[in-house]
């Protein structure tokens, strides 16, 4: 039954003010509009505002406020938990804000709240240059750099909050504030790495960084039953790895695609991913040894764009698939957290469950523990631990893979990356801040969101 608090004049007025779309559970659009990116997500919001610009995000965000409703924001939608859609509320819109501008004479960008990573990394490299930021294209901006932000090149250049010069933002009131590092510093420490707690971000500017247009980058696999062997070579190899360097340890079945030879396809594989935000002739040097460790089955390892090299993990998060993460950072690879590895890569079922062990370290780990919200800079690699299905029909399985990994590295957890959250409860959100600055952000929270309005995060409640 539909409980939507908010009635019919209140929601004609808001349409009425608005300049892009509010769109209703009977409208044509609505179908569309409520989905999200994780297709085990359905959830049936009261009503969808599309904002075309900030005046909308405020006159949005006002409405929820006067009307009591569960609020939900959403970007790219690309939160795991779901997280940006609500049943019977309202969902805050942001996509329709896609502007970007870069000033390539001081290398900055301004983007809105809802920019695409793709798009953004389309407009920047036409001038050599990018932020740090994911390895999804269609991941939203926004949400990504709220959490802090990790990607292919970060390790040279830092997370994606460690560019951010300043962000434009709507508060819990409706105010339209500035933060930077002269302006609110508070809320500019909080934003980095605090996620959506503290108000809604239309605009973010950027520090840029000089990238490609041609890069070094891509994936070299061996059969899962080499994992081990792999592993120790590569805790060995990335030991005295260049900043330049980043890599990505996946485990997965091997794609039906042209690229893959039909023999494998299906097989399980072990593979390390890098991407050399350098020349490519260093590039080239720099991964030798990882192209020619053992006997590889494939090798999609070789100067490309780019723009190339960050699509390359897209057909395997395409929208509507049914998505579970659970994920924990840890230390070091040890022997035994490479046999865990091991067993579990070889036990994956569904064609489009994996892994993702990135590589931490490098310029991550130089900024200050305490200049940003962002907690475990000093860890040394981070697991996101993907049981996925194309339906319902297997999840459950899937979901219990991804469980029982967590579970058998838990001896070995430190922190926890908050953008890996699904909906854990207080005490994960926690651990992803760590005890002090947990409750710093609680402070923050009770200063700008006394009454949690914007809760549906990975919420810090007021303290």
């Amino acid at each position: 039954m539909n409980t939507f608090a908010a009635d019919d004049a209140a929601v004609g007025a808001l349409r009425s003010a608005f300049h892009g779309e509010v769109i209703g559970p009977d409208d044509e659009s609505y179908e569309h509009h409520r989905r999200v990116w994780n297709g085990s997500i359905d959830r049936k919001p009261g009503l969808i505002a599309r904002c075309a610009d900030p005046t909308d995000v405020v006159n949005a965000v006002r409405f929820g406020r006067e009307n009591s409703l569960l609020t939900a924001v959403r970007s790219g939608g690309h939160s795991f938990p779901g997280l940006s859609v609500c049943d019977d509320g309202l969902v805050i819109d942001l996509r329709p804000m896609d502007g970007i501008r870069v000033d390539p004479e001081n290398r900055t960008v301004r983007a809105q709240a809802g920019v695409l990573l793709g798009e953004l990394d389309q407009v920047t490299q036409q001038f050599g240059l990018a932020v740090p930021a994911g390895i999804v294209t269609h991941t939203g901006l926004a949400g990504l750099t709220l959490g802090g932000g990790i990607g292919w090149i970060m390790r040279k250049y830092g997370l994606t909050i460690d560019q951010l010069i300043s962000v434009r933002m709507v508060t819990a009131d409706g105010d339209t504030v500035t933060a930077s590092a002269e302006e609110n510093p508070d809320m500019f420490w909080g934003v980095r790495g605090g996620g959506g707690n503290f108000g809604i971000v239309t605009d973010f500017e950027f520090h840029l960084n000089p990238l490609g247009p041609q890069v070094m980058a891509g994936t070299v696999y061996w059969p899962v039953e080499q994992a081990v062997p792999v592993l120790r070579f590569y805790r060995d190899w990335i030991a005295g790895c260049p900043d330049e360097l980043m890599t990505i340890v996946a485990l997965r079945r091997a794609p039906a695609t042209p690229a893959v030879p039909a023999e494998l396809a299906g097989q399980r594989l072990i593979g390390i991913a890098g991407c050399y935000a350098g020349s490519v002739s260093e590039g080239q040097t720099a991964l030798q040894a990882l192209k020619s460790f053992g006997s590889p089955v494939l090798d999609f390892c070789a100067p490309k764009p780019y723009l190339e090299h960050q699509q390359s993990f897209d057909p395997s998060f395409r929208p509507g698939r049914w998505y579970y993460v659970r994920s924990c950072d840890v230390a070091e690879l040890t022997d035994d957290v490479i046999d865990i590895i091991a067993e579990y890569g070889r036990r994956i079922l569904s064609p489009i469950t994996s892994l993702a062990l990135w590589q931490l370290g490098g310029a991550v780990a130089r900024v200050g523990e305490d200049e940003t919200a962002f907690n475990g800079r000093g860890a040394g690699h981070s697991f996101n631990i993907n049981g996925n299905s194309e339906t319902a029909e297997g999840f459950d399985h899937e979901r219990e893979w991804a469980r029982d990994f967590w579970t058998a590295l838990k001896p070995y957890h430190t922190s926890v990356y908050v953008n890996f959250l699904m909906e854990e409860g207080e005490s994960r959100i926690e651990q992803a801040y760590g005890p002090e600055k947990y409750r710093r952000l609680k402070t923050l929270k009770r200063t700008y969101d006394p009454t949690n309005f914007f809760r549906l995060n990975q919420n810090v409640r007021p303290g």
